[in-house]
């Protein structure tokens, strides 16, 4: 397994933009970083972005952040 597989990653319809956009909330809490018009090309450019991401931090010496989210069927009830 890659590194960046570790990162719960989803692409979601934004109605008010009228476009697709990609999040991943471990490694880019703001927000949505990338948007397109297809769900597929979207993801492709999340995936991208998140294993840029995992590679410069690794290439400036730090370890990625771990990874905290968790899809929701993987939620353990309290």
């Amino acid at each position: 397994m890659k590194p960046q597989d570790h990162y719960l990653k989803f692409v979601r319809w934004e109605e008010a933009d009228r476009l697709y956009v990609g999040y991943c909330p471990d490694l880019f809490p703001w927000g949505g970083v990338c948007h397109g018009t297809s769900e597929e090309d979207t993801y492709r450019q999340l995936c991208a972005l998140v294993e840029a991401e995992v590679e410069q931090l690794r290439a400036d010496g730090k370890s990625p952040p771990p990874a905290a989210i968790r899809a929701m069927r993987e939620a353990v009830p309290l």
